[in-house]
């Protein structure tokens, strides 16, 4: 029997029962000692709950206005976008309206005999007999510096 004598016993349910049986009364003075630290806290703050609601829900108002004015898509960036939607569209037009300038002056000088006279006389320099075609002079530019320091 001594060869068994060294195996460790399984402790029984009811062990375990008793144990907490035996530790309940210093438990509940814990408990009791808890209750009497925390109750002055818990009678402050039933005495501030509305305050202290109405203080949440204002920092939550005021969370909300800064996600809204300034949140990934809030007022800020909004305006921004408009703005850069203005400008891109006005931009469009712009182009838009020189693409119908060209148009017109590419129909122009398919079908119009005057239109491709006028480019004609602008751009290869041509003249009627007895006209004389004025060539201004190619601007002078004046002399570069000696050193590099008056471009600093």
């Amino acid at each position: 029997m001594k060869q068994f004598s060294k195996l460790a016993k399984f402790p029984r349910p009811e062990d375990g029962l008793r144990a907490m049986v035996e530790r309940a009364p210093q438990a509940e003075a814990l408990a009791a000692s808890w209750i009497e630290y925390v109750r002055p806290l818990g009678t402050w703050v039933y005495a501030l709950r509305r305050r202290i609601a109405t203080l949440a829900v204002a920092v939550l108002a005021c969370l909300l206005f800064g996600h809204v004015m300034f949140g990934a898509n809030g007022m800020v960036v909004y305006k921004q976008k408009r703005a850069e939607y203005e400008s891109l569209r006005n931009r469009v037009m712009d182009v838009q309206r020189e693409n119908d300038r060209y148009t017109q002056q590419v129909q122009a000088l398919k079908s119009d005999k005057q239109a491709i006279e006028k480019e004609a006389r602008e751009q290869l320099g041509y003249a009627k007999p007895g006209e004389y075609v004025y060539v201004p002079p190619a601007p002078a530019r004046p002399a570069q510096p000696a050193n590099h320091s008056a471009r600093r």
